[in-house]
């Protein structure tokens, strides 16, 4: 043996930061042969076949611990090659694999810079689990950010989730731990086993994960969202061609889970979905749809507003090919897709973001700028650049993956005020003794130019209810980027004027002309959401005076108006 006690015990005991450096295939110090080790905590032999050069020795290892660590040296060689791991189990059973430990990292020194810069816009592309083909060898490569850990481990379908199996390793001052892991498909299921930075153990699922098990459950799945044929090309030129500020645009909010259920307990999947929305949204005019979010959230009642999975559309309604085949179908019928998206705050389920290596990693530490007061959630740490990293390309993934012809932002008045919805000592002011947050205001100003830059034609919407100024102005003018802003101000001016009986409308003629005094100060989109109508709101009709008779006929004179 030629590991010194303290290399083996971290092996054994699942404590090294960089099994790479021990396991697998090395030069001897002086250069006079090759040697390899394994750790297999479920084999019985183990050997070395050579893949490539069929002259390379074959190596018995031999276990020098009765945890499952093997070892084999041979001087035929000095040389390091391509090999097999052909691993006889305790009961007999006989496999042959490339091993794990024999392939070099799969993100690159210029990755790592960039996503430490918070400048890497494809950090989808590198982080999470991908399929991939090494030196003739499939797989899947999987890669996490978690800085603070001890040790992260992959554990999934494919190793009975036992985290000793494949420790993955620290790619240095960067804080991503990554590894290759041959024969993994599609499908398989997957999570990350973190020894966090106080020494305890939790099982989180990918935060780049692009699908995941329906809810209660809630593993990470490894899929390929590139496969699917897309046919809406005319469609996305003529959206680059358009100006939406020149373009008529009238939005159709859906709900997927709650729009023409089959019945009570059971909504129209993806692909179901596709033919009688497109069949209604023609029949009534409206030139797109406002998809309430559908990234992946365990909390149903939350609409999606509680996200747990960033990088997936809920698989409650099917597969990321089923919903790229929704917005493609609806592409080729000429109607233009929104998506709500919701960088504000995230849940604290503790299997999600919520203190992922055991650290306030994408929230901030102090609650008085960490927790959101109203919905009992964490709020993103704009200030980070991973975190900023992970937000941006999130939105660039859905314009590049899914093809959204836009993103309408979830309270985004709550993201630009320290103080929104706190008391006095509640809250930390700026460097500055404001209560503006700086580091938000950044985010906005870069998710903006970034989704406008990279994808042109695609809006962003704010839901933004204060009077911050310049929200649809462009950041080289001081302003935020958006293209849009929700006019929360005439909705509820509005509707305020509609619920009242016409003989005292006459009073409250204010309630129509005040919006007039400031619509020109940016590009208002004039919303009747379903905020509206929830939380014992009641319905649009509801909310009409009078009769049946006289309630619709108010209400197709409010549509009329809005219109």
């Amino acid at each position: 043996m030629i590991l010194m006690a303290e290399e083996l015990d971290s092996l054994v005991n699942i404590r090294h930061r960089s099994p790479h450096t021990l396991l697998g295939m090395h030069p001897l110090g002086d250069g006079s042969g090759v040697v390899v080790r394994a750790f297999l905590p479920d084999a019985a032999t183990v050997e070395v076949v050579p893949v490539h050069e069929k002259g390379k020795p074959k190596i018995q290892l031999k276990r020098i611990h009765g945890a499952g660590l093997f070892e084999g040296v041979t001087k035929e060689t000095g040389r390091v090659y391509a090999y097999d791991l052909v691993i006889t189990g305790q009961g007999g059973n006989r496999r042959q694999t490339r091993d794990p430990y024999s392939f070099l990292p799969t993100l690159g020194e210029t990755d790592l810079y960039l996503f430490g810069q918070g400048n890497e816009r494809r950090i989808y592309d590198k982080l999470g689990a991908h399929l991939r083909t090494v030196d003739g060898v499939p797989g899947a490569s999987f890669a996490v950010w978690a800085p603070n850990a001890q040790r992260v481990s992959v554990v999934g379908d494919f190793n009975r989730w036992d985290g000793r199996f494949q420790p993955m390793r620290h790619l240095g001052p960067s804080g991503v731990w990554e590894i290759f892991i041959p024969g993994v498909r599609e499908g398989a299921l997957y999570k990350y086993e973190i020894k966090d930075a106080h020494g305890a153990l939790a099982l989180k699922t990918d935060p780049y994960g692009f699908f995941f098990e329906p809810a209660p459950k809630n593993a990470s799945i490894v899929w390929d969202n590139r496969k699917f044929s897309w046919s809406d090309d005319q469609w996305m030129k003529r959206r680059s061609e358009r100006d939406p500020l020149r373009s008529p645009m009238s939005i159709y909010e859906v709900h997927l889970g709650s729009w023409r259920k089959k019945s009570v307990a059971e909504s129209f999947s993806y692909r179901e979905l596709a033919a009688p929305l497109i069949d209604y949204v023609r029949k009534m005019g409206f030139t797109h749809v406002e998809f309430l979010p559908l990234s992946e959230h365990a909390f149903y009642p939350s609409w999606g507003y509680q996200v747990t999975g960033f990088y997936s559309p809920t698989s409650r309604f099917g597969t990321p090919d089923d919903f790229q085949y929704l917005v493609n179908a609806l592409h080729e019928a000429g109607i233009g897709v929104l998506v709500d998206w919701v960088p504000a705050h995230f849940p604290r389920d503790d299997w999600a973001l919520a203190r992922f290596d055991g650290t306030a990693l994408y929230e901030h530490e102090d609650p008085r700028k960490g927790a959101h007061q109203d919905w009992g959630t964490l709020i993103f740490n704009y200030g980070r650049h991973e975190v900023d990293n992970f937000l941006t390309a999130n939105a660039l993934f859905w314009c590049d993956r899914y093809h959204m012809d836009g993103l309408r932002v979830d309270a985004v008045a709550s993201m630009l005020y320290l103080d929104y919805s706190r008391k006095e000592g509640e809250w930390i002011p700026n460097q500055y003794g404001g209560r503006e947050n700086l580091e938000a205001v950044e985010f906005l100003r870069k998710f903006n130019y970034l989704v406008h830059t990279e994808h042109p034609g695609v809006v962003t919407i704010a839901e933004e209810s204060t009077a911050w100024p310049l929200v649809t102005r462009p950041p080289y003018l001081g302003g935020l980027g958006f293209l849009f802003k929700w006019n929360m101000g005439w909705m509820n001016d509005t509707l305020n004027y509609f619920r009242r009986d016409p003989v005292y409308r006459k009073y409250h003629q204010n309630d129509l002309t005040f919006a007039m005094l400031y619509h020109h100060h940016e590009n208002f989109i004039l919303p009747l959401s379903h905020d509206e109508v929830v939380h014992g709101k009641g319905s649009l009709r509801g909310r009409m005076p009078g009769d049946d008779w006289q309630a619709f006929a108010n209400l197709r004179v409010l549509l009329a108006y809005q219109w």
